[in-house]
């Protein structure tokens, strides 16, 4: 199945007032786009309408628009979990890519992929936020959509390394699941940009994260990027048992350990599957035939579904002991876990609640105060 890419866009809806807009510009500079303006909110929803009606994928659809939300907040991780000291910067809501157990196949009910464009607004709220004189403070664009996915047309990465390079201290990733590197390999001053990768394993990949790219073509680009001079991270989230499951996880941190530059790693994320009560119901519409929630779940401590304290436990141990075979300095963390789980895995360092994050960021404070990449 080929990645999807701005090439696989058939429609571009925006503001007729932003015609002259770059991002406008390099939306309808696309090969066979079909461009849509709009004067309001009605003449939107009268366009969103037809597209529906003539059967268009919302996948295929961009909606420009000018966000008067909020652009930068705490990620709201989930109740009752140890959060990872983390903020969230909204670029766009909606993904090119169709993976199955996606949280926004039952938060987002909009038709089309909503990008914003008024990219001056984010980096002036980004120039607003002083870097860390100490410590670091840890920003990202992967919350609600794919970082990368057709980051070439929109410049947005680019425009946010531009204003953040010489803030001491920000650290802002990008994340994708995508290989599209190619345009930001260039840039010299990098500041503190991190690019970052989902990764799973090839099966996974293969049945449930429809339209990315392949495991070895996130792995090389990732090995491209951190040649170029980046920081790079990783996250295996969710991490979805099956029979095998491990030793295909375990040989998953193999190929990236042995691939990408140790010293360029500024942290590993791990998460289990997990779901909302509704996400069945939802997940269902777009794939009637998915098995993953038929797995032995039971609500947890936030009232999503998960796996058995046990299981996780041992899953996440799988995967951070061959971590740590390959190296002690890379940083790792849980993404909407509780503190007794982040206690059963990390116990030998004998720290309890907000000091497992507190050694996470000393981790990754060291890294980067030696700059030893």
């Amino acid at each position: 199945m080929r990645p999807r890419s701005a090439s696989d866009l058939s429609a571009v809806l925006y503001p007729k007032h932003r015609h002259d807009n770059e991002m406008v510009r390099q939306f309808l500079s696309i090969g066979n786009l079909q461009g849509i303006s709009y004067a309001d909110e009605a003449d939107l929803s009268a366009a969103v309408d037809h597209l529906r009606a003539g059967g268009r994928d919302a996948k295929e659809v961009v909606i420009l628009k000018e966000f008067q939300g909020r652009t930068l907040q705490h990620c709201p991780c989930t109740q009752n979990a140890l959060g990872c000291g983390y903020d969230v910067i909204n670029t766009a809501f909606g993904c090119l890519f169709d993976c199955t157990y996606c949280f926004l196949n039952s938060y987002l009910n909009t038709f089309g992929i909503q990008q914003i464009l008024d990219t001056e607004r984010i980096l002036d709220q980004l120039r607003g936020k002083p870097g860390a004189l100490r410590g670091i403070r840890r920003i990202g664009t992967g919350e609600f959509t794919d970082s990368l996915m057709f980051d070439e047309i929109t410049g947005i990465a680019a425009a946010i390394i531009d204003a953040t390079r010489n803030s001491p201290g920000m650290l802002v990733e990008f994340k994708t699941k995508s290989a599209n590197i190619d345009h930001l390999l260039s840039i010299r001053e990098k500041g503190g940009t991190v690019l970052s990768w989902s990764l799973n394993t090839e099966r996974v990949i293969e049945r449930y994260e429809g339209y990315t790219a392949g495991l070895a073509e996130r792995i090389d680009a990732a090995t491209r990027a951190a040649d170029a001079g980046y920081y790079t991270a990783f996250h295996f989230d969710p991490i979805i048992e099956y029979e095998g499951c491990e030793g295909e996880y375990a040989g998953v941190i193999d190929l990236l350990l042995s691939s990408v530059r140790i010293s360029s790693i500024l942290w590993i994320s791990m998460g289990c599957f997990r779901f909302s009560p509704s996400f069945r119901d939802h997940v269902r519409v777009r794939f009637p035939d998915e098995q993953l929630t038929c797995a032995e779940m039971f609500p947890s401590f936030d009232g999503k579904f998960r796996y058995l304290k046990q299981k996780r436990v041992a899953l996440y141990r799988v995967l951070y002991d061959r971590i740590t075979q390959h190296s002690h300095r890379i940083p790792v963390y849980l993404c909407m876990e509780s503190a007794d789980v982040w206690d059963s895995l990390f116990h030998q360092e004998a720290r309890s609640g907000r000091g497992h994050v507190a050694r996470f960021h000393g981790m990754i404070e060291r890294i980067v105060h030696t700059a030893d990449f």
